[in-house]
């Protein structure tokens, strides 16, 4: 199972001391993040679109096995709730040729209040060419319906399994040949930090589900204090210890917590 573990995004002022040098200008961060780790999953698509330039300078200044996944627009899955769904996708899938062949997964992270619509999911899905990776993180429990994950799996889009507090949020589907995992909140402290025995059964998880010759994009969303960072190096470790080929990560400097 080839993991491809990152975090959720690279530009965050805390994390000065923990992944990159106090002295090392902000505009350099790209780079240092890309010897860490070989993948990252870009926010910045969510809340403004980069243009097609903005994204081929990060193709340029990323060596040659990086890969960056994609949360798409906030105007297709909030402001339209996937409605219309043609020209916003057509937008992000044209800018973000700019990236080449850094690009990975596109995440479709669907409001809390939008119920289950199959086929305004449908609709949306159709847009993506075949040779596009689409993760979906519905966040309404109305989702979890036989005739969602019958879709995800007919459409070959990955459900993203997501945790919360050292929880699933979502049920544990496999409806690809590859898998996405997102980690939002542990419970160890400090607080939003995830404890050794959340992060090994993590691990575990993922190896019952995908072999080692499928991938599998593991992302932390827990950024305040840098404890993305940590946590995602001690992810790696204990996929190692599991038997997984993991990508890249940061020297440990020091041990997850024990709870949480």
């Amino acid at each position: 199972m080839p993991l491809s573990v990152g975090t959720s995004g690279w530009q965050y002022k805390d994390w000065r001391g923990v992944l990159y040098p106090e002295k090392l200008p902000q505009r350099l961060w790209l780079e240092e993040y890309a010897r860490a780790f070989a993948t990252v999953e870009s926010n910045n698509a969510f809340y403004r679109l980069p243009t097609r330039e903005n994204f081929a300078a990060w193709r340029d200044r990323t060596p040659d096995d990086f890969v960056i996944a994609l949360k798409a627009s906030r105007f297709l899955t909030h402001v339209k709730r996937l409605r219309e769904p043609e020209e916003p996708v057509r937008r992000l899938l044209d800018h973000a040729e700019g990236l080449g062949d850094r690009l990975g997964p596109v995440l479709l992270q669907l409001p809390p209040t939008l119920r289950a619509d199959a086929a305004l999911l449908d609709d949306c899905l159709r847009c993506f060419p075949a040779d596009v990776r689409v993760a979906v993180e519905p966040r309404h429990a109305s989702w979890w319906t036989p005739a969602i994950r019958s879709l995800l799996d007919a459409r070959g889009a990955a459900l993203c399994w997501a945790d919360v507090g050292s929880r699933p949020v979502a049920p544990l589907w496999r409806t690809a040949g590859w898998g996405y995992l997102r980690l939002h909140s542990g419970r160890a402290r400090p607080w939003p930090r995830y404890g050794r025995q959340a992060l090994a059964t993590w691990a575990r998880r993922l190896a019952d589900t995908w072999s080692d010759a499928e991938d599998v994009y593991v992302y932390f969303n827990n950024d305040p204090g840098g404890a993305a960072v940590h946590d995602a190096t001690a992810f790696a470790a204990a996929a190692r210890a599991a038997g997984a080929t993991v990508t890249r990560t940061p020297p440990r400097r020091a041990p997850a917590p024990d709870r949480g």
